[in-house]
């Protein structure tokens, strides 16, 4: 009985080995409709590179103006071990290779570090990756980001919530950010914000005829923590915007390749279909004489 059983199942799984002539022709044009999505997507991020770049080059020339008076100052960051806030700066849009989760893990290294810190999220993708091993250190979420090329207004708004959130109470701050290296590369960087008190105590804060009266030092912090946020946010978009276009790219590659092999194997299909019949209509014919 049982030795019947095991025939009937080795019968079984060796019923069909080979797609039918339907399913391959589904498959190809699946796989077409994909190299057309991956095609337009390429088209769409060359053309909102440009002005991502021109973004990013604008919040730069603010940037640079900025870190100009924190060179005349002599300003540096805090390295005591201090509680310390981490912003990380992504979006909300995936499809563009590991963008996201490279820097989820320059973020998940300095926590190691620094494993007190509290971290502010912006982008659902960051917020996404650093809730599953660090849900604890999460205090804020930021969400709406990436849809287009970032501005000042955008990042005065964050920064506002920040600061709602007590971002002038840290001694330390750092904000996480992808760069774009090149067309084709990018890498996930750091840089500080400065807090009131720490550009107080810079050496060469005595350079500027600054009234103590007026709180220059507060408003400097919470400009810069805005400008900083604006730069790195039109850095991550353009570095994001070329990496989405690489992946379309790459995408597109490989749908041809497959277009390809799926194409041989409908011709092949195709042609044993036809050699059945013919052999069944011979047969036929045959068995009449």
């Amino acid at each position: 009985m049982f030795g019947k059983l095991g025939g009937l199942a080795i019968r079984q799984q060796s019923v069909r080995q080979y797609a039918t002539l339907k399913e391959v022709e589904m498959r190809l044009k699946s796989i077409k409709n994909i190299e057309k999505i991956t095609k337009t997507m390429k088209i769409v991020a060359s053309t909102r590179l440009s002005k991502a770049e021109k973004a990013k080059n604008t919040a730069k020339v603010f940037d640079s103006a900025d870190g100009q008076f924190y060179k005349n100052a002599e300003t540096k960051a805090s390295e005591q071990g201090e509680k310390e806030l981490v912003i990380a700066i992504t979006s909300d849009k995936g499809l563009c290779g590991s963008i996201h989760s490279q820097l989820a893990k320059a973020v998940r290294r300095h926590l190691e570090n620094a494993p007190d810190a509290d971290v502010v999220a912006i982008g659902d993708k960051i917020k996404t990756q650093l809730l599953r091993t660090h849900a604890s250190n999460v205090k804020m979420a930021v969400s709406g980001i990436g849809k287009e090329a970032p501005t000042f207004l955008e990042s005065a708004a964050i920064a506002e919530q920040l600061l709602g959130l007590g971002a002038g109470s840290y001694p330390k701050i750092s904000i996480f950010y992808n760069d774009p290296v090149s067309s084709i590369s990018f890498e996930p960087r750091v840089k500080p914000v400065y807090s009131a008190e720490t550009i107080v105590e810079s050496p060469g804060y005595s350079k500027f005829e600054i009234d103590a009266d007026a709180k220059v030092p507060i408003d400097l912090f919470e400009y810069t923590l805005a400008n900083k946020i604006l730069t790195a946010m039109a850095e991550g978009y353009a570095a994001e915007i070329s990496a989405r276009r690489n992946a379309m790219d790459n995408a597109s590659k490989n749908a041809g390749d497959m277009i390809n092999r799926y194409s041989i194997l409908y011709n092949r299909t195709r042609q044993a279909v036809i050699t059945n019949e013919l052999v069944d209509i011979i047969t036929g014919a045959s068995s009449l004489d």
